[in-house]
């Protein structure tokens, strides 16, 4: 009895995405057919880079030959993987149909002409699966407690009544230097980092997620405690 396997998904960019699929894809030699439908992203232009990555492959920069992506190049492929991903699927082009019914017809239609019938001695190819290039996987340990910076600290103080993110920014002898004051975590965080208001990068990442943070705390209406150093 054979069991045919529909694997659904997305991908928003014409680069690292793809790259995703190249590598699922050829690790799985299952995988035979690969359909393109609804709406492209606008600007990367993820499936018409699938589409023309399937039709004209990489040149030697392993840039995607024709793509209109933004930047469709391939930095954490192969050229084999690529070339492996070409002869081990069929991409068919459905770019723009948000059809259901239509897909789902053509998922059938795609699906019948592999599955063989009764008494039929035709099964799928079968496709060595290509090992592909791994990088270092490097485990966490307990993180040590952020770094005194020279900079200074900061105070961060939502304002839930003016719908502002109040930052106090002390120098280490705890003088208060200046309010830095935003409407959101990210406007802040680029004001403080581009004037180095803070110089280390443990109490940069440390500064970033209590903005967000206290960001939260203001779209979802709980109390924002800030966690110490």
């Amino acid at each position: 009895m054979l069991t045919w396997n529909r694997i659904v998904g997305k991908t928003e960019t014409e680069n690292i995405g793809i790259e995703k699929i190249i590598k699922n894809t050829i690790t799985n030699p299952s995988i035979h057919t690969l359909l393109l439908a609804g709406r492209d992203s606008k600007g990367h232009r993820s499936g018409a880079t699938l589409l023309s990555l399937y039709e004209k492959g990489v040149d030697a920069s392993m840039r995607v030959v024709g793509s209109p992506g933004k930047h469709p190049i391939l930095k954490n492929v192969t050229r084999e993987e690529v070339e492996a991903f070409r002869s081990q699927v069929k991409v068919v082009d459905m770019i723009g149909c948000e059809n259901v019914g239509n897909i789902i017809d053509r998922i059938r239609e795609i699906t019948a002409r592999q599955h063989p019938s009764c008494g039929e001695k035709k099964f799928a190819q079968v496709i060595q699966p290509l090992k592909i290039r791994s990088v270092e996987t490097i485990h966490a340990g307990k993180a040590k407690k952020v770094a005194l910076d020279k900079a200074g600290y900061f105070v961060i103080l939502p304002l839930n009544d003016k719908g502002l993110i109040s930052v106090e920014h002390y120098s280490s002898d705890n003088r208060l230097l200046r309010v830095i004051e935003g409407e959101n975590a990210y406007d802040i965080y680029k004001m403080i980092t581009q004037n180095l208001w803070v110089t280390e990068l443990s109490h940069a990442a440390y500064l970033g997620k209590e903005l967000a943070k206290a960001e939260l705390s203001m779209t979802h209406g709980f109390k924002y405690v800030q966690n110490g150093a």
